[in-house]
């Protein structure tokens, strides 16, 4: 392999003239095209990227994922998820983990190719060991629900765990959510903790509960509450209802009850709009 590049390097030197193959310029050109909304002129950027005999190099593959995101959104081309996934999967073949994902995906949903999840399994798989936590949980989910794949929990936390180890924040709450459920409270509260904090706030309302009323969690009101505003000020809504309910029972301090109510209702919680029709009703 090193003679035939070195034997590559030096035709290009003998030979100036020949047709050059696409460089970093093509795909860099097509990002500024992107930003200034020029789809259309990025389209051609990328594909000239894309097109060349160094699919090997990352702004070969970069160029050819980026074409396929283009004709998944229509954006300087006509939309076509058959022509997304064509290029996606040339740039999984380029090492491209997002490529891959994104062609995983289209598998497991059947966009642009016919539903297969065993070759979305493959795709996660490939996507994962390139380093890409979401692919990995997606895995880990395909693993727990034995689509693809044989059903094997032991597979899905190797999976998950290998999501939260890439900073996806629903692989530390689904490793977490498994543990909790195998009644290992300790391990389950620190992948909730760390789920939370990289932004998924099920896990912060998940963990909010297991310090409010868990008989195997050590009781602390001021934690929980602390994790449910975090996660009703990113509009979940339980967590904004169980709010109230501190508020109320616990400071009974109806007013403040109220208000969060109130939020976890016009965000679709029913539950809450009676608690705060009755609050309501009661003059606060």
């Amino acid at each position: 392999m090193k003679l035939k590049s070195i034997f590559i390097y030096l035709l290009w030197l003998v030979v100036p003239f020949a047709k050059a193959a696409p460089t970093d310029d093509d795909f860099y050109q097509g990002i500024v095209a992107s930003q200034q909304g020029n789809y259309a002129q990025a389209a051609l950027s990328y594909e000239k990227a894309c097109n060349g005999d160094r699919l090997s190099d990352i702004y070969s593959a970069s160029g050819c994922y980026n074409l396929g995101l283009l004709y998944r959104k229509g954006q300087g081309v006509q939309q076509s998820d058959i022509q997304a996934a064509k290029f996606y999967e040339k740039a999984c073949n380029g090492k491209s983990a997002k490529g891959c994902f994104n062609l995983g995906f289209f598998y497991a949903k059947g966009q642009g190719v016919k539903q297969n999840y065993t070759q979305a399994a493959k795709l996660y798989e490939k996507s994962c060991y390139y380093g890409f936590g979401k692919a990995c949980n997606n895995l880990g989910l395909l693993y727990y629900t034995g689509q693809g794949v044989k059903q094997n929990n032991i597979q899905a936390k190797i999976f998950y765990e290998k999501a939260c180890q890439n900073n996806f924040a629903d692989g530390c709450f689904n490793l977490g959510t498994i543990y909790y459920k195998e009644k290992n409270i300790i391990n389950a509260i620190q992948l909730l903790e760390k789920a939370c904090n990289g932004g998924n706030m099920q896990g912060c309302y998940n963990l909010g509960m297991a310090y409010m009323n868990d008989q195997e969690t050590p009781q602390n009101y001021i934690r929980a509450f602390q994790l449910f505003k975090k996660a009703c000020n990113n509009n979940l809504p339980q967590s904004c209802y169980n709010l109230g309910v501190l508020y109320e029972d616990i400071q009974q301090n109806r007013s403040a009850a109220k208000e969060y109510y109130g939020k976890a209702c016009d965000l679709g919680l029913q539950d809450s709009c009676n608690a705060y029709k009755k609050l309501n009703i009661q003059g606060y």
